[in-house]
């Protein structure tokens, strides 16, 4: 059975983020949503946290560096796609450094779901890895 992967889509604009989530669910994938920093902690102190992040950090009510600083701190492993602006990324990339940067644009939600497959697959052949190196051992 193949795993259906958990992605959080952080945007503080409403209509971006309703577009993701659709781009995504298209993509097989289960997606929540943040608008706030406050609504990112929340879903990384879940019991289920996401497996993948897309995270605008220009983000209400979130300072950035405590921000991603917490989040890195609950959930090290997490990859972290920043899709946001050339300037938005330098600024945040001094803080925290996201597994890959997708800018913002006319077409860059090809590109997202490129770069989010391409994690996650990878991803998944790391939990395998990790499941039959458990089953050598039983």
């Amino acid at each position: 059975m193949k795993k259906i992967y958990k992605i959080l889509i952080a945007d503080r604009n409403s209509h971006v983020r309703e577009f993701l989530r659709r781009e995504m669910l298209a993509e097989g994938y289960s997606v929540e949503l943040a608008d706030n920093g406050r609504e990112v902690l929340k879903w990384a102190y879940h019991r289920e946290p996401a497996d993948l992040l897309i995270l605008d950090p220009d983000l209400p009510d979130a300072e950035e560096s405590l921000l991603l600083k917490k989040l890195r701190q609950r959930i090290p492993y997490i990859p972290v796609i920043f899709h946001t602006y050339f300037s938005e990324y330098m600024i945040a990339s001094k803080i925290i450094d996201p597994t890959e940067f997708v800018e913002k644009g006319g077409s860059s939600v090809e590109k997202l779901k490129k770069v989010v497959s391409e994690i996650l697959s990878k991803s998944g052949e790391t939990d395998n890895a990790k499941l039959e190196s458990e089953d050598m051992r039983s």
